[in-house]
């Protein structure tokens, strides 16, 4: 169990923030309206996240088992395959996620070793960038090796080494972070404003575009991890007096505290060291490898303790990454701890299997986009899944029986059902139809003529889900659900708890 409310918080907080809260969460703001972005964002952390996350803090708490036996428990046996995609997806995200942590690894070491100085600007970081990437595979999954190394050692200690590490990590995490903030502003105060005023003014035009408002809802739906099975995996570890519905909202509102201020030192330091607003939004359209580890990079260098900030900068991207890869491997050892296994042998078994599906995301960037792009879409069906759950079993009766309960410190109405009823199908809908289109436009060739990349990578992605669940849902659905240990538990062990 988690000894506190504390060590839970900050484990549910530490699982949502990850890199994308630090690279991702700044350049969609400012790419899509600042502030106007903003107000979808908020909107959509209460219309998706966080009832999503009541939904899964319940259902872990009421089976007390992980993704698996909770689908099996909650939606009956015939469903229990819709456990196993969600511990499936969490986990292929993580082949691909490992390698991204050894990234942010590696450029920790750079900064740290003063290697950072030798590229003060974009052709030299983008120089320094592609050796690495290109030029030194096996550095690649050298770093992507220690990545899984030290989340499965975490992982390896049980709840009681997740919490312990992650009160560490998440506290570091935000002071670095604080501190990356603070520095733009006594470097270049007027420059520093400036990103500012790119991250929180609204450009009201944006505001009436439904792109601005699908870009704020899938960040919404992919910082928080909320429907990725992540919160079930947790809540099975939850005291008895826990409140499902407060720790949902501090979960989701600890995670959007984080984005934000990694919002700020991230454009902060680009509009304060950067010549022209031209630079800086150049910086910010780059992507996310390109803003991190090529203009971040070359702006760190060319800084007054430059290479500190760059080391405090990466070493915060690779606290947020940890706190993320831990998450994914409990996830999938929880479920096999469900099933009889020994939490060590599980946590090996799940180790190697990261690390050896990860190497072709560690040798080829085009295979780890696609794979983003396969799984990354994927996450959100298991969010549906969730939903789903919740409708099967009755949304009135398990807003009244699981979340209002006599333990509750606050009172959820009758909105949550609207939002998971209707709400949350519509807008599933519009992100899911959004994706295919977005990927359609893709017009770049792809590895078989005649073919654009944006079709091929659907097709990948239809062909792989078709197999994975053709699999899970015809093959191993019984299998599994008769290993998979009894459950709920009886009034006595549950009073125990």
């Amino acid at each position: 169990m988690f000894s506190s409310r504390l060590g839970l918080i900050l484990t549910t907080i530490g699982a949502a923030v990850g890199t994308g809260n630090i690279w991702r969460f700044p350049r969609e703001a400012a790419a899509n309206g600042g502030g106007s972005f903003m107000i979808g964002w908020l909107l959509f952390l209460f219309a998706w996240s966080i009832p999503l996350l009541m939904a899964e803090f319940a259902i872990g708490k009421k089976t007390r088992l992980g993704t698996i036996g909770s689908m099996r428990d909650m939606a009956g046996r015939n469903w229990t395959w819709m456990g196993m995609w969600m511990v499936w997806v969490g986990v292929a995200v993580g082949f691909y996620y490992a390698v991204v942590m050894g990234w942010t690894i590696r450029y920790f070491w750079v900064a740290l070793s003063g290697d950072i100085n030798l590229a003060t600007d974009t052709e030299a970081t983008t120089q320094l960038w592609n050796d690495f990437i290109h030029g030194s595979p096996l550095e690649v999954v050298m770093f992507q090796l220690i990545a899984v190394t030290i989340s499965g050692l975490i992982v390896y200690g049980g709840i009681s080494g997740i919490e312990r590490a992650n009160t560490i990590l998440i506290p570091c995490l935000v002071s670095f972070l604080i501190v990356a903030m603070i520095y733009p502003f006594i470097l270049n105060p007027s420059g520093a404003a400036t990103g500012l005023r790119f991250l929180f003014i609204p450009q009201w035009e944006y505001l009436f575009r439904g792109e601005t408002w699908i870009r704020a809802l899938t960040q919404s739906a992919w910082s928080t991890s909320a429907g990725f099975g992540m919160a079930i995996t947790y809540a099975v570890a939850m005291k008895k007096k826990e409140d499902i519905a407060l720790n949902a909202f501090l979960t989701g509102l600890g995670n959007n505290s984080v984005s934000l201020i990694a919002g700020v030192a991230v454009l902060g330091t680009i509009f304060a060291m950067s010549d022209t607003t031209a630079d800086g939004l150049e910086a910010v359209e780059a992507g996310s490898s390109g803003l991190t580890f090529v203009h971040l990079t070359a702006l760190f260098a060319s800084m007054p303790g430059g290479r500190l900030m760059g080391a405090i900068f990466f070493l915060a991207m690779s606290f947020a990454a940890l706190t993320s890869m831990i998450a994914t491997i409990e996830i999938a050892a929880r479920n096999f701890v469900d099933m009889g296994w020994e939490r060590n042998k599980a946590v090996k078994y799940i180790c190697v299997a990261v690390a050896l599906c990860g190497l072709p995301s560690a040798y080829s960037l085009e295979f780890l986009d696609n794979q983003d792009f396969v799984w990354g879409t994927g996450l959100i069906v298991s969010g549906l899944m969730v939903a789903v759950v919740v409708m099967k079993f009755g949304t009135s009766e398990f807003r009244a029986t699981f979340i209002n309960t006599k333990y509750s410190d606050i009172y959820i109405g009758k909105w949550w059902e609207y939002i998971i009823r209707y709400a949350f199908p519509i807008e599933f809908a519009v992100v899911f139809g959004f994706f295919i289109y977005e990927k359609l436009q893709d017009g770049s060739h792809s590895p078989i003529a005649g073919m654009d990349l944006g079709m091929f990578t659907i097709l990948t992605m239809v062909f792989q889900w078709l197999i994975i669940i053709a699999l899970f849902a015809f093959y191993f659905n019984d299998r599994v659900a008769d290993e998979i240990r009894a459950g709920p538990l009886t009034v006595a062990e549950a009073e125990e708890v």
